[in-house]
């Protein structure tokens, strides 16, 4: 990758601390590491429709996708709740389905507020330094190394290609809508990210200096940090609930009886998480 710090020694703007450089493929961010990046835009069961069981199979089953991933591998999950303003537009063929639908078309009108579930998961390759190519060479012949030495980025690459279409088509098994962003879709995303307005980023002819294009609102630092108008809070999860309490009458109760919250929040959220995958 181009060193591009001689040009800057000192981060001074948001997009000096952000990672994307260029795009080389389409959704495929090259960072400026030398790591390779891809969104994948998904959405999961119904949580009110779905029984236990079917909810634990699928945790099973996605966790078993997630552990082929080895060393040099990094996941972001984000789970974001963003207001809904119009209702799709739909034709059915059946009159009853679609006196079903226009009956949830007056009730989302006559509501106040609306929000929408968007789930994305991004994977992070980072290809092994060169040193640790050459001496893994003594012991063991690599399919992504030439021979001489130098790392094999093509094969590197087309490695990073294939596990993600392979954890796309193992998803697809069992979640009901999965595909990878596209070139405007990551340039929309990734601006979601680092701004607190929703627009659609179209692609430039040349995409590069990503960090450049895509922010648009400042970052204030210290002890209120803010994002252009948003403040910006970080929560600590110290531990997790091991058992789930009852739910009684359509509400979710806590270990102490009392009703507790539903999972449907009253305003927009973002719940990022990130995992590192070690080889065993």
């Amino acid at each position: 990758m181009w060193n591009l710090g001689e040009y800057c020694t000192h981060p001074q703007r948001l997009a000096d601390h952000l990672p994307w450089a260029t795009l080389i493929a389409p959704g495929v961010v090259l960072n400026k590491d030398g790591s390779l990046q891809r969104t994948i835009a998904f959405r999961g069961p119904d949580l009110d429709s779905s029984t236990p069981y079917e909810l634990v199979a699928a945790r099973a089953r996605m966790n078993n996708v997630l552990r082929r991933l080895g060393s040099h591998w990094c996941v972001h999950v984000e789970a974001s709740r963003r207001l809904a303003h119009v209702y799709p537009a739909s034709e059915f063929p059946n009159p009853t389905a679609a006196l079903v639908d226009q009956e949830r078309r007056d009730s989302f009108t006559a509501d106040a507020l609306h929000f929408e579930s968007q789930c994305f998961i991004t994977f992070t390759y980072l290809p092994p330094a060169e040193g640790m190519t050459r001496l893994g060479d003594f012991f063991i012949e690599r399919p992504n190394s030439d021979g001489s030495g130098r790392i094999s980025y093509r094969a590197h690459f087309d490695h990073f290609l294939g596990q993600v279409d392979q954890i796309v088509n193992l998803m697809a098994s069992f979640m009901p809508e999965v595909h990878p962003l596209d070139d405007g879709e990551t340039l929309t995303y990734l601006h979601s990210c680092v701004s607190d307005r929703q627009l659609n980023v179209a692609v430039p002819d040349v995409p590069f200096y990503l960090d450049e294009m895509i922010t648009d609102r400042p970052l204030a630092g210290g002890l209120s940090p803010r994002l252009g108008r948003l403040f910006l809070k970080t929560v600590s999860i110290r531990a997790y609930v091991r058992r789930r309490g009852s739910e009684r009458d359509g509400r979710r109760y806590g270990a102490d009886g009392q009703a507790g919250g539903s999972n449907r929040a009253d305003h927009g959220a973002r719940l990022r998480r990130q995992s590192c995958p070690q080889s065993q």
